[in-house]
């Protein structure tokens, strides 16, 4: 057993809400990811696809502002073997860069095809790739690809933190709650 006492850090509220707000919006995104219509070469940005711009922008405004706040406010480490805290801090990073990476992604694909992005239909985002740039369109699948690897980091960090409650039976999830 790696520890078994109540740890009596809890993260900021800031912090937790911008953690439960991202987890929010990603499960939003990915609804709407797998009940949206393909987009293929003519595809208009409606419906589904309008929403999965819109969700994807505000990702991209609070990643800033979670990135930010993670800096300047670095949490207080749990108490942990030298091994699982290299595992937590390569899965906190490895789920900030896609969190970032695949909005990102998507954001080069659509100005790759025309499609305007802006923050709650006021704010607009610059282009990321010139209309018809083939790099754009290529990290369409880029988007796609990166979307289910952050599925699977989603999925390790959600099993890491019923492992800590139920095996472990310490307080690294309650941090978060």
């Amino acid at each position: 057993m790696v520890e078994n006492h109540l740890q009596s850090y809890v993260y900021s509220p800031v912090a937790r809400t911008l953690h439960w707000l991202i987890a929010g919006l990603t499960l939003a995104q990915f609804i709407i990811g797998w009940t949206m219509p393909d987009v293929h070469h003519d595809t208009l940005p409606t419906g589904e696809i309008a929403w999965h711009l819109r969700v994807g922008a505000v990702i991209v405004a609070v990643m800033v502002v979670r990135i930010i706040w993670r800096i300047t406010h670095a949490p207080k480490p749990a108490e942990l073997s030298p091994q699982l805290r290299f595992a937590s801090n390569v899965t906190h990073w490895l789920l900030y860069a896609l969190l970032v990476a695949v909005p990102l992604a998507g954001w080069a694909n659509a100005s790759a095809r025309g499609w305007m992005v802006n923050l709650l239909g006021v704010l607009p985002y610059p282009a990321l790739a010139p209309k018809g740039s083939s790099a754009g369109m290529a990290l369409g699948d880029v988007h796609s690809v990166l979307a289910w690897v952050l599925l699977a980091v989603i999925a390790l960090h959600i099993a890491a933190a019923l492992f800590h409650r139920f095996v472990f039976r310490d307080s690294v999830l309650r941090r978060m709650l």
